[in-house]
């Protein structure tokens, strides 16, 4: 679809030629440079009527009328200045009226003058092709054919009251072709210039366009991104940038502002381009991983910093690594399975001895239940390595999630006091495959009473409409995990438990950033006793859907622990607004 110009800056001068239309402010410029055109001929006129040459070029048979024309030609164009400068007229009305009275002006003065052999008549193709040009279209046309029948009507009255002793309809004619040629020269010389601007206009407009779309992906990509001239002055920086260097209140003008070591280590890398990378330490103990780079244009050579919490940057790697270690399991775990199957086989036939004694079979029982674990074990990472593509469906969550509870308390054998449910009230809708999260939920929910110490153990799920997407809350009042064993829960083959397999969460989590989700686990402090210091302590983060601290169980005997345990499954959004540019 082509852009257009707002019609208040077009002008469409010609009743004739509805579609041909001139930019505002072009146009009045052309009517300034033909005002300019007529004065200097009107005072060329008058010059050289007042003070004549020894060899005039022209002939005065009528001085009287030429004077009187001159005059009045002059007059004119002082008054048509008058309202081109202030604008207090249209311009089609304007410009159509200082056509028509060049015209009938210059015929006036080609009468005068001694007609057709005079010369004058050559002016009025000067007058055509500024009628074609501040007017254009078919009034072009119009203005050519008025032209020509002036000359023709001055030709007939001359030859009808034998004014001039020599008269040409031959030469009258030729000028008439020469009006129609140059009015068709100009209207097409102005159809390209109308083309010329319209592409130029698309242009413009698709260059806003992008300019405004690489602004927005700027804008949302995760990484930090500072664009500074050669003086340090910051001329664009995006919102992880500001978020990752804490300057949402007051964002920083020059490169000094975010950070002194930030700007040595930029002369620095400026000094020896290949030392590009350099590791930020801000206040609040965050580290943040800084690259440089040079961001070449046409008019000057800019730099760009490209900014990643460190976080983020080593969590990358060890990602890379444990796909690599995952890999490698997979190959090695295939390996062992048939030896296992035989050792296994082996102790079942063993076992079917009549002559084992009874410490005997007690030990074949202890190799089949651990070769039973094994091939657990095995299955997991092999499903793991042979993980399917996700077929992410839109589900109305809050439906799916009371069916699944449904379900899970049906074959888990647990009471509607064990397991509580907590919709939010708007209507979520995201975008996961079904069975992936079902597989998900199964893990979380199984573990969080698998694990739970407590006398009566409780499981709350809450769904809620976040920042981060739409999120589902399991919160479960066993015993908080540790920070130290916090920070390795997603790793594959890390548990706390004797008979854990380790790979759960570590599952979990690989099937919702499969689904473009995230899982994470986070520590619930409830308001209570801080047994460390024997005094109150306050909530830093409250649990989504409890209005208090008696939601999960009963005081007396499990909500003595100060902590709980939440893990955050925050899931696509399928009803995310477009993005406005």
């Amino acid at each position: 679809m082509p852009y257009s110009v707002s019609k208040n800056d077009i002008i469409y001068p010609c009743p004739f030629s509805k579609g041909y239309g001139i930019p505002s402010n072009e146009a009045w410029s052309l009517l300034k440079v033909f005002f300019l055109y007529r004065i200097l001929l009107s005072c060329a006129l008058l010059v050289l009527f007042y003070f004549p040459l020894e060899s005039s070029p022209l002939d005065y048979l009528n001085p009287q009328l030429f004077i009187f024309t001159s005059q009045a030609y002059f007059g004119l164009t002082l008054l048509a200045g008058v309202g081109i400068f202030t604008r207090f007229i249209p311009y089609t009305p304007q410009a159509q009226l200082l056509i028509f009275t060049d015209i009938a002006a210059i015929t006036l003065l080609l009468h005068a003058c001694g007609g057709i052999a005079s010369g004058i008549g050559i002016l009025l193709v000067i007058s055509i092709a500024f009628g074609g040009i501040l007017i254009g279209g078919l009034c072009a046309m119009l203005f050519a054919a008025i032209a020509s029948l002036a000359i023709l009507t001055e030709q007939t009255y001359a030859i009808q009251r034998h004014v001039f002793n020599i008269t040409s309809y031959t030469e009258a004619g030729m000028l008439g072709v020469a009006f129609f040629t140059t009015a068709l020269l100009a209207y097409i010389l102005a159809q390209r210039s109308e083309q010329s601007q319209l592409i130029a206009q698309q242009h413009k407009q698709t260059i806003l366009k992008l300019e405004e779309l690489n602004r927005a992906i700027i804008q949302h990509l995760q990484t930090g991104i500072i664009i500074t001239d050669h003086e340090q002055n910051i001329l664009m920086l995006n919102q992880a940038a500001l978020r990752l260097l804490n300057k949402q209140s007051a964002p920083p003008l020059q490169l000094q502002e975010v950070s002194i070591a930030l700007t040595e280590a930029f002369e620095c890398w400026l000094g020896n381009l290949e030392n590009n990378m350099t590791l930020l330490s801000l206040p609040e103990q965050m580290q943040v991983h800084c690259r440089f780079s040079l961001l070449p244009t046409h008019q000057e050579i800019l730099h760009m910093l490209m900014l990643e919490d460190n976080a983020l940057y080593n969590q990358r790697l060890q990602q890379s690594k444990l796909a690599s270690l995952g890999r490698l399991t997979a190959s090695i775990a295939h390996e062992i399975r048939n030896p296992l199957g035989a050792i296994s086989h082996a102790a079942q036939l063993l076992a079917e001895c009549p002559s084992l004694t009874e410490q005997d079979l007690r030990l074949t029982e202890i190799i089949q239940t651990h070769s039973l674990r094994m091939n657990g074990i095995i299955e997991e990472i092999l499903q793991l390595s042979r993980r399917k593509t996700s077929q992410r469906q839109k589900i109305a969550l809050n439906k799916w999630l009371s069916d699944y509870l449904d379900n899970f308390k049906l074959f888990q054998h647990r009471s509607a006091e064990q397991v509580r449910l907590s919709l939010s009230q708007d209507d979520l809708h995201v975008l996961i495959d079904p069975d992936h999260l079902q597989q998900i939920m199964d893990n979380l929910c199984l573990n969080a009473f698998k694990h739970n110490q407590s006398l009566s153990p409780r499981l709350m799920l809450t769904t809620e409409q976040t920042n981060q997407g739409v999120c589902i809350n399991i919160i479960d009042n066993g015993k908080s995990i540790s920070a130290e064993n916090a920070e390795h829960l997603f790793e594959p083959f890390f548990t706390t438990s004797t008979s854990g397999t380790g790979l759960g969460l570590y599952i979990s989590r690989e099937l919702a950033e499969l689904n473009q989700a995230k899982l994470s686990y986070h520590i619930i402090r409830r308001p209570g006793m801080d047994k460390d210091r024997g005094r109150q302590e306050a909530v830093s983060d409250r649990r989504p859907g409890m209005d208090n601290d008696r939601t999960l169980g009963d005081p007396d005997n499990d909500l003595n622990n100060a902590q709980f345990n939440h893990f955050r499954l925050c899931l696509s959004d399928a009803e995310q607004p477009k993005l406005e540019l």
